[in-house]
């Protein structure tokens, strides 16, 4: 299985991140012409040979009009940090959180590109909002923060998925010790944003005698997005190393995240190119609540973006019949449906866990049918066709246009589906 290691003896930040992933060998060109697709003005970027600590690697660089992400001296890697620049008392160059996704959303990047950078933000965000008390849609960041972070956050996810969007683990968090001074006053390390995020994935973090900060929010909100486990190498066949450099020179150790292309052994020995993912999972028993109300809130979860809901009847506890009222959704989105559970349903308790999840890779084709051309989702396992489904929204437009049953045009579009040159391999 293709898996990217990060080896984070030194800590994780936006910009190492994307040195490292440079010199892996993802192109610079690339990145910088696919971040134009933000219609963001304000920045030139930088890719350069350095070293530290006779370590060799590419410091990459966001040079902003009005000042320069290099010459911070505040903070070990990046100034993209949150806690730096966000909830302002002076709005009038701020981008808040909601705005933010509005400009990822209307890109024109990839889907999947737009998915995790708007859940790698989201991360800060909740995060900042806990700390500030604010709501996470009205968290502010401040014109030169929300630059250079866009740029990191969105330009990692370009990268990773230049790289065919591999496994990523990460070795153990470590963080230095010592204080920090930022817009709001003098903060102890690790500073409260970091935190928030780690805690939300419930990882774990522990200092070093390095009197500088190692782990910022950007990088904090990247590792718990993606990192499945944090945990020193083991079973690693490494094919790549990639260095990324960071701004200072520490005192410690070497101011560089190692990131290592590699193949991991699965169980059965063979490698498997489907895809993983965490996601919450939400339950609650419901014995007391109208059948409509129940009906009606469950179409409200899906539109607000839960990945699925579903009810299972159950006997509860005097005999009485109920529902187990269930809502998958991503991990970074949890507190939004627990508010709405509180506030729709008749529940008092609701029960959350966090689980793995493994997906086929898919793809979104369109297949011509008499009736007319109807979108299918195409599920593969090492370039096998597994999966075929037409989609429900799909076919029943064209089944109220020709005024025939759904079925007949499900049908239609499965036959067509047989014809797709994947199918034509098996």
């Amino acid at each position: 299985m293709n898996t990217l290691y990060l080896d984070i003896f030194s800590g994780i930040s936006g910009d190492m991140f994307l040195g490292a992933m440079i010199d892996l060998g993802v192109d610079f060109e690339f990145l910088s012409t696919e971040l134009k697709k933000l219609h963001l003005d304000g920045y030139r970027l930088n890719s350069t040979r350095q070293e530290r600590s006779s370590m060799q690697g590419t410091k990459f660089d966001v040079h902003l009009d009005c000042t320069d992400k290099s010459d911070s001296n505040n903070h070990s890697h990046d100034h993209s940090h949150s806690h730096d620049h966000s909830h302002s008392h002076d709005h009038s160059h701020n981008r808040n959180f909601a705005q933010i996704k509005d400009l990822i959303s209307t890109s024109d990047l990839s889907d999947w590109v737009k998915e995790k950078s708007i859940a790698v933000f989201q991360r800060v965000a909740v995060a900042e909002g806990k700390v500030h008390g604010l709501p996470v849609e009205n968290v502010h960041f401040h014109e030169v923060g929300a630059i250079d972070s866009i740029i990191d956050i969105v330009g990692a996810c370009i990268a990773l998925e230049k790289l065919d969007k591999p496994r990523i683990l990460s070795g153990p968090v470590i963080e230095g010790t010592g204080w920090v001074n930022c817009a709001h006053g003098r903060y102890p390390l690790p500073v409260a944003a970091t935190l928030e995020i780690l805690s939300a994935r419930s990882i774990s973090v522990t200092q070093c005698e390095e009197p500088n900060e190692l782990v910022t929010p950007t990088g904090a909100a990247l590792l718990a997005e993606f990192s499945e486990s944090f945990a020193p190498m083991s079973g690693l066949n490494v094919s790549r190393i990639g260095y990324g450099i960071g701004t200072r020179d520490n005192r410690t150790r070497p101011n560089v995240l190692r990131t290592l292309i590699c193949e991991t052994s699965p169980l059965n020995g063979q490698p498997n190119d489907w895809e993983t993912d965490r996601i919450a999972v939400w339950e609650s028993n419901l014995d007391d609540i109208q059948n409509e109300w129940l009906a009606d809130f469950t179409e409200r979860v899906m539109k607000a973006g839960a990945l699925d809901v579903f009810l299972t009847p159950i006997l509860m506890k005097k005999g009485r019949p109920g529902n187990l009222l269930t809502i998958l959704c991503r991990e970074s989105s949890r507190e939004t449906f627990a508010q709405m559970i509180f506030r729709e349903t008749t529940a008092f308790g609701i029960r959350y866990e966090i689980r793995e999840r493994y997906k086929l890779r898919r793809r979104c084709e369109i297949v011509k049918t008499e009736f007319g051309p109807v979108d299918v989702k195409i599920g593969l396992l090492n370039g096998e066709v597994i999966q075929t489904a037409p989609e429900y929204a799909s076919c029943r437009r064209l089944a109220d246009s020709a005024d025939i049953p759904l079925k007949r045009v499900y049908q239609a579009a499965m036959n067509a589906i047989q014809n797709l040159p994947e199918h034509n391999k098996q």
